[in-house]
């Protein structure tokens, strides 16, 4: 959720100031080809200092060991593979690893540019390396072996060494091409062309390129939602953030040598193809039908969205390695239509599922909700009937009331959040009054948001679907709705974003004629449930938790080494509605337990989730002819676990070539959608028993 700055930073902040050098930078004497910071950057870095020492949630002590963390995730952040730096080069940049917190505060970016400098020469010997091999004979003879994955490797101690793993790298994209039928002489021309293009495109780094990723570094090291974005980066931002734009609807980012997916806008042409997901890699993209595809291993975002990005209607090709790929692993091609992506239409839908149970057909009520939206300036000019997720829920909850179902679904699947005031609101159709979330600031000071609508929508059973990639409003909906008792979750553990973020833009801090100093990104409050609990690193646990392809380690807050901790306030007061209590659950898990182990459907994600990690743990290729053909071979022989698994959580339909929903060969067009079939039979389990009768109890 974005708000804007709170209005207590003082305005002695606004005032222009002048920098102080550290004799460290004075004692600097960058060479010839070395990019160096500039006066405007500097004063940037010493003024988000001070803001984030200030005004951030989470109070970080800037000492040695904040600058250790920030040494390491630049580190990091540049060569993540290690596959450019020496030990030797390590060793020598080691003097910075305590030195960046003073330097902070000073506006000294020596640390940033020295390093990134030493990381600039690692570079270009590797690129005058790889022509040099290429030039060589390759012999696919050998029976040697390749290992991608190099993020728990040591540094090389020598040239030599790390010239091997270069060797063998090369080797493997040579071999793959070869079974693929590629002439060798074809195959290491092409491999020299892209090369060159990426030398060619690093050699065009800037001093803000390098400053951005060190400032994140920074940032990243207090909160992994605290960003500073650099003017290129922020209108990229500000595009993603507008009401329209047009592409396929997808955040990216760069992650080591690749453009990565961060996320998927509900509704979107990536989102509907349900071939792309989150940490999926982007290797190369072609345009049109017939275009050529270019490799964009090693570019930056927002170039590599310049050819993403295009006019509605057109068509985009590009070639992914999943998630759960290993470099060397098979890419797959997608093939997407661009559109106009409208926010604004990325709205709630409806429609009427039908469950057996017994002898009779049960009535579900299905809501799909992407996203938590709401039209504020049509709230601001208090127009009649302005679009919001909790006006649309509540005409489909009085047309389900005339449709005369049983019980109600509200799917939160890849639902990102949104809208705060959504969340409330919506909350406020299913209870009569209370408080549905509570804020906390870094200055101790806590808020409660209340529902003060008395109305009831709907008071009958039912059910939240959340998965792992659920966040922020979606949680804040889905515990209020555990927390009251008032309908029954099931799915994965959700995200665990339970922070606030404001934008802040440092032109009315730092003064400038020529440049923009851009923006930052600052976590100022976090969520706590009605209970006390906070959504933050936790989220939100399900009362029937389905097998899951994410793990804790991997994906979501948790998965961030900075994320702000999981802890409790007080609780509010409020009145549990009984709908939902300890004895229903338990009932049910019985059933619901006994169908994971002998449920086909269910057993088949279990076994198809198995082989889907297994297959990410791979990090081994081997390097002669015949055992790499085989490997391909065996690859392509197995399930495709990625499309599997995703179908299986993935919630919606996906859509043909042509960006329109797919006819499904079957009836039922949710059939390969495992969790929903479940929750349906969970809520078909709850409905046959007797409800029980439990009197509402004050919670103090």
């Amino acid at each position: 959720m974005k708000k804007i700055l709170p209005i207590f930073i003082p305005l002695s902040l606004l005032v222009v100031w002048f920098m102080h050098g550290s004799d460290l930078q004075n004692q600097i004497n960058y060479q010839e080809g070395d990019l160096q910071p500039s006066a405007l950057q500097r004063k940037v870095e010493s003024k988000v200092f001070e803001i984030l020492s200030n005004y951030h949630y989470r109070k970080v002590p800037v000492n040695d060991s904040l600058s250790s963390k920030i040494f390491d995730s630049y580190i990091k952040q540049l060569d993540p593979n290690k596959v450019f730096f020496l030990e030797e080069d390590i060793n020598d940049i080691e003097k910075y690893r305590f030195a960046i917190d003073e330097a902070l505060n000073l506006g000294d970016l020596t640390p940033a540019f020295q390093i990134y400098n030493v990381y600039q020469k690692r570079m270009k010997a590797r690129y005058a390396f790889i022509t040099a091999q290429l030039d060589k004979p390759t012999d696919f003879t050998v029976d040697e072996t390749y290992q991608p994955n190099r993020e728990k490797a040591t540094w090389a101690k020598s040239e030599a060494e790390l010239d091997d793993f270069w060797r063998k790298d090369l080797k493997r994209q040579l071999l793959d091409w070869k079974i693929g039928g590629k002439a060798d002489t074809t195959s290491v021309r092409e491999l020299k062309e892209r090369y060159k293009r990426t030398e060619k495109y690093m050699a065009k780094t800037k001093s803000e390129d390098v400053f951005q990723v060190f400032m994140n570094a920074y940032t990243e090291s207090i909160d992994p939602h605290t960003t500073y974005m650099i003017p290129k980066a922020a209108e990229e931002f500000n595009k993603d953030m507008s009401q329209s734009f047009e592409g396929i609807g997808a955040t990216l980012r760069l992650e080591g040598d690749y453009v990565s997916i961060v996320d998927l806008v509900p509704g979107g042409p990536a989102y509907r193809r349900k071939q792309v997901n989150p940490k999926d890699r982007i290797v190369s993209v072609a345009q049109g039908e017939d275009g050529k595809f270019v490799d964009i291993i090693g570019w930056f975002t927002d170039d590599a969205v310049k050819l993403i990005r295009g006019p509605k209607g057109t068509v985009v090709r590009l070639k992914i390695l999943p998630a759960s790929g290993v470099t060397g692993s098979p890419t797959t091609e997608v093939r997407i239509v661009r559109e106009k992506i409208k926010l604004e239409e990325q709205t709630a839908k409806k429609e009427i599922l039908f469950q057996k149970q017994g002898d009779k057909t049960i009535k579900i009520g299905l809501i799909t909700i992407p996203m938590f939206y709401r039209d504020f300036e049509g709230a601001r000019n208090n127009e009649a009937g302005f679009k919001s997720t909790s006006a649309d829920v509540r005409k489909f909850l009085v047309e389900f009331k005339k449709e005369g179902i049983d019980a109600l679904l509200i799917d939160l699947r890849n639902n990102g959040g949104g809208s705060l005031i959504e969340a409330i609101d919506l909350t406020g159709l299913f209870i009569t009054s209370g408080p549905v979330v509570q804020r906390k600031e870094s200055t101790g000071q806590i808020t409660q948001e209340n529902d003060e609508n008395p109305e009831l929508v709907y008071d009958g059973p039912m059910a939240v679907l959340i998965n792992r990639f659920s966040a922020s409003a979606s949680e804040i909906f889905a515990g209020a709705i555990q927390d009251y008792q008032r309908g029954i979750i099931v799915g994965e553990q959700s995200f665990g974003k339970g922070t606030v973020q404001s934008v802040l833009d440092l032109s009315r801090f730092v003064r400038s004629e020529k440049e923009n100093p851009g923006v930052l990104k600052i976590t100022l409050e976090k969520f706590y449930r009605i209970t006390g609990s906070s959504t933050q690193h936790k989220g939100v646990s399900p009362d029937f938790a389905l097998p899951s392809a994410f793990s804790a380690e991997e994906f979501g807050e948790s998965s961030q080494p900075s994320a702000l901790p999981w802890d409790m306030i007080r609780s509010t007061t409020f009145t549990k509605t009984g709908k939902v209590n300890p004895a229903t659950v338990k009932t049910l898990q019985v059933a619901f337990q006994n169908r994971l182990k002998t449920k086909p459907e269910l057993l088949k994600l279990k076994e198809d989730l198995e082989r889907w990690k297994k297959l990410k743990e791979t990090n081994s290729i081997a390097l002669q002819y015949d055992k790499r053909k085989k490997e391909l071979d065996d690859q392509k022989k197995k399930p495709d676990e990625t499309t599997a698994v995703m179908e299986a959580m993935a919630g919606e339909a996906a859509t043909d070539v042509d960006g329109k929903k797919a006819e499904s060969k079957e009836k039922d067009k949710h059939a390969k959608d495992t969790y929903l079939k479940e929750t349906q039979q969970i809520i078909a389990d709850w409905l046959k028993g007797p409800m029980a009768s439990v009197k509402p109890v004050a919670k103090k």
